[in-house]
């Protein structure tokens, strides 16, 4: 029995080994316990300034990568001198140190105060700086003018700025209503006896307004080029409607230049745009057109209807033969049909003596073609060189207008059968109303601006802006504002309609002494007869005006009342 409880006691039993497993997992929890307590007391001794000394310790301590490319013998990085003063930005969650450039602050938008002065530097001569001449020496040398000239070119965008407050927008239903009537029955509420309004509101809603055919509200028909009509395709039965709609208005339009009840209007296509004036506008004593930009082509196609055209933007030592026997035929021509006659071009003369002494020196038939040949190549080469630009502007004068006028009522290219707005007739556009017109407003948005104490207001206008519409805000602003600006955005493809008015009135056809009372006539005259045109009185004298600065490009304008206009 002693043997038996001997062998019984060496063997453990299971419930004693598992109370031995048990009571080793409570110690190493309390172990774990105690130890966790010591690094939390640990940790609350330690300052925050070396949380990173204790960031570095563990890493050090972590084990080393056998796989870890050597550092030891790799290339120093150069450093550039220019980036010596770059300033290492490291981010806690990554740990990687990143490199970025101290750029200066951007600079400040600061708007300077209202100095009517400025504009002095504008007509500053190149050789004349600012810091030779003070404030005083150079608004004395600036000119002014008491009217502001016509700019014929179309504008897409004009902002006017003045420190008083400029007419308000946000028209009452009498403003309203009155500018709108006064726009429609083409009244001056200050000058005819009426119950309509007469704020400055009122009348500078009825500058906003203007007359355009067609009008599609889906498409952009100035400019022609936009982006809003790539993919628009019209159908055979809309191209139909449109063309007989568009050629019952452009007839009554241009009927309506004639008799002068109409002062001008542009036909705008998508290769060129034409403006017609009236009698009396811009100097000239017959109706009149202009085209921008011409082509070859397009000058042929008009030669072979016997429509007489001139270039005035051309320059002399651009001309070629071609264009010089035009210009002889046309001189000929309007001397009378005998004239013409009996008098051939000298410069097929010359063509028919030059063949005829090659041929006299035996030059073979087959030479002599290849001759001519590479000879009207180079006619036509020179004629194209200025293709699409404002030196191919022509001036359709006088009697020769109705035949332009009935060309393009004929002529395929003025309606584009391909690209964009293909089958879309031509945009008519008219200050005065026209047969199927629709009726255009302008939206103007005002903005305040505060600097130093001091409040300025202005007004942003953005859309299709007509040549009257300046005069027209000008007028009104300066009766009532002690000073304002403006400025413009100019269509670059009508710009030579300034250029080309504006050197027609610089050259006379008559002698100084003679053209200066023509000159005066005929602006009387003019504005007499566009009396009833359907613009105010100040507007058509501004557009019949032949003196010095009548036309101008304007991109700038500075209004004083004490000095008059100024402008760039």
């Amino acid at each position: 029995m002693s043997s038996e409880a001997s062998v019984a006691s060496k063997w453990t039993r299971p419930d004693d080994f598992i109370k031995l497993q048990r009571l080793k997992q409570k110690k190493n929890k309390l172990a774990a316990r105690v130890s966790n307590n010591n690094n939390r007391r640990i940790g609350l001794q330690v300052d925050e300034t070396d949380k990173s000394k204790l960031l570095e310790a563990k890493l050090a301590q972590k084990r080393k990568n056998p796989f870890a490319k050597s550092t030891d013998d790799a290339k120093k990085l150069r450093v550039d001198p220019h980036l010596a003063d770059l300033e290492p930005v490291v981010t806690a969650s990554s740990c990687f140190v990143r490199e970025t450039p101290t750029r200066p602050p951007p600079a400040k938008f600061v708007l300077q105060k209202y100095d009517p002065q400025a504009f002095a530097k504008l007509f500053q001569q190149p050789q004349i700086t600012a810091e030779d001449e003070d404030d005083a020496e150079l608004a004395a040398r600036q000119k002014h003018t008491a009217h502001l000239p016509v700019d014929w070119s179309l504008k897409t965008r004009a902002r006017f700025f003045c420190p008083t407050e400029l007419p308000a927008i946000q028209l009452k239903t009498s403003q309203l209503a009155s500018g709108l009537t006064s726009f429609v029955r083409c009244m001056d509420p200050q000058r005819t006896e009426s119950t309509l309004d007469i704020s400055d509101a009122t009348r500078f809603n009825q500058c906003n307004y203007y007359w355009q055919h067609p009008h599609l509200p889906w498409l952009t028909l100035y400019p022609r080029t936009a982006k809003e009509n790539v993919g628009v395709v019209v159908g055979e039965r809309e191209r139909k409607a449109l063309a007989e709609e568009w050629d019952f208005s452009f007839r009554g339009l241009f009927q309506l230049l004639r008799a002068r009840q109409c002062p001008y209007f542009y036909l705008c296509a998508n290769t060129f745009t034409v403006l017609f004036r009236a009698a009396g506008v811009g100097g000239r004593a017959e109706s009149h057109a202009l085209v921008t930009p011409s082509t070859r082509g397009m000058r042929q196609a008009l030669r072979q209807e016997g429509i007489e055209f001139s270039m005035p933007l051309k320059s002399e030592g651009s001309g070629n033969a071609h264009d010089s026997s035009f210009t002889e035929e046309s001189t000929t021509s309007s001397l009378g049909p005998e004239a013409g006659e009996d008098a051939p071009p000298p410069a097929q003369e010359d063509e028919d003596d030059d063949d005829d002494w090659l041929e006299s020196l035996g030059v073979d038939e087959r030479e002599l073609r290849r001759i001519q040949s590479s000879h009207a190549r180079k006619q036509q080469a020179a004629e194209m060189r200025e293709d699409f630009s404002d030196n191919s502007l022509l001036l359709v004068d006088g009697v020769e207008c109705q035949g332009f006028f009935s060309y393009l009522l004929n002529a395929k290219s003025a309606i584009s059968t391909v690209g964009r707005l293909a089958g879309v007739p031509p945009t008519l556009l008219s200050p005065v109303a026209f047969p199927k017109a629709t009726m255009q407003h302008l939206v103007p948005r005002s903005k305040k601006v505060r600097l130093d104490g001091v409040d300025y207001f202005s007004i942003d206008i953005k859309g299709l802006i007509l040549p009257t519409f300046l005069p027209s805000v000008a007028e009104l602003l300066s009766e009532t504002r002690q000073m304002f600006s403006s400025t413009l955005a100019s269509s670059i493809n009508t710009l030579a309609f300034s250029k080309a008015t504006q050197k027609l009135l610089e050259t006379p056809e008559m002698p100084q002494s003679d053209a200066e009372g023509e000159d005066a006539a005929g602006q009387v005259f003019g504005e007499q007869n566009l009396s009833e045109c359907g613009l105010l009185p100040g507007v058509v004298g501004s557009i019949c005006r032949t003196g010095q600065h009548a036309v101008g490009l304007l991109e700038r304008v500075c209004y004083q009342r004490d000095e008059g206009y100024a402008w760039s």
